[in-house]
């Protein structure tokens, strides 16, 4: 069974950070592409970051690039999100997705999730 495991969530002030990671149990790790997501109270689940197979492309939504940045270790099973300069608006459930030998931006194209870390910045 394909498991993903998020880690790392949880209150920090305004201007602060954060590292989540993602643990996964996927044999072939190295060939999955790997995205997180959040989802605030009563919105959509929105892209957030993405991350290639081969660690050597990357994308970012417009509302964290320059704050976050994703990063791999395949040899851990591991991809990370350090998150600095936290926002208010930034707080959410955190979801890294994975898909093999895929690359989105949207989270239809991702067929394994795992099960959330709370993200929550203080004012």
């Amino acid at each position: 069974q394909v498991q993903l495991v998020e880690s790392g969530g949880g209150l920090v002030q305004a201007g602060g950070s954060l590292r989540l990671s993602c643990a996964a149990s996927l044999r072939t790790f190295s060939s999955y592409g790997i995205a997180w997501f959040r989802q605030a109270p009563g919105k959509e689940r929105d892209f957030v970051t993405a991350i290639s197979w081969s660690g050597g492309r990357t994308d970012y939504a417009d509302s964290v690039k320059g704050r976050f940045t994703i990063s791999r270790d395949n040899a851990k099973n591991t991809v990370y999100l350090q998150m600095n300069s936290l926002k208010p608006e930034d707080t959410a459930v955190y979801y890294c997705a994975a898909r093999y030998r895929g690359y989105y931006t949207y989270k239809s194209g991702y067929d394994i999730w795992g099960q959330g870390t709370q993200v929550t910045v203080s004012s």
